[in-house]
């Protein structure tokens, strides 16, 4: 993929997140290949995935509760020069640097998603999976994460957005995939799956 946003949705149970801890070496692959920049990733370890390029945004944000905002930027660090450090994920999620003393615990769902994403980011990865990253958020914090995501498209991040709003994947991707048990079903412009309502109910179960 360049670096235009690619999205992918499906109903609950279609594979979605299989796919994702699949690519960041989370989960075994039974067959077939992932190949990123030329090289078969299929065996690496996550944190071989991670050195790679791929960043990944887990469902759920796997925040430490015990560590607070400041101390999980830091514990990632950033090479000297990249383009992004902890400096600057402050400056990109302002509240997170309010809230740099406080713990994982103390942080709301958005703030979590926040912190998710800036981690991430400190790895300066070419591509950044995010899975479902606006999963029970405000529509308001949904809103602000909307505008981050294009931020980082506009700089030229590449982005694989996994999504169950519909609404969310297809304002952000020019393109998305529908995936179907497992196996990719369409791979269609967003403005033709978010016009036609025969689609989304053919695919996604939704009018």
């Amino acid at each position: 993929m360049g670096n235009e946003p690619l999205g992918m949705v499906g109903r609950n149970g279609m594979g979605k997140s299989t796919l994702t801890n699949a690519i960041a070496g989370f989960l075994p692959v039974r067959s077939g290949k992932i190949v990123f920049e030329g090289r078969d990733l299929v065996g690496k370890k996550p944190n071989m995935v991670n050195r790679a390029g791929i960043a990944y945004v887990p469902q759920g944000r796997r925040i430490f509760p015990s560590l607070t905002v400041h101390e999980h930027l830091t514990m990632v660090g950033s090479a000297k020069g990249a383009r992004w450090d902890v400096p600057g994920v402050y400056d990109l999620f302002p509240r997170l640097a309010e809230r740099r003393k406080n713990g994982g615990a103390e942080l709301s769902g958005g703030e979590q998603q926040m912190l998710a994403i800036a981690r991430a980011m400190l790895t300066n990865p070419r591509l950044i999976v995010m899975d479902e990253p606006s999963e029970g958020l405000a529509p308001a914090v949904v809103d602000h994460l909307a505008t981050v995501f294009r931020q980082l498209v506009d700089e030229g991040q590449a982005v694989l957005l996994i999504e169950q709003n519909l609404h969310f994947a297809t304002r952000l991707c020019e393109r998305i995939l529908v995936m179907v048990n497992g196996s990719i079903a369409a791979d269609l412009p967003a403005s033709q799956l978010a016009g036609d309502v025969e689609l989304q109910n053919r695919y996604l179960g939704v009018v």
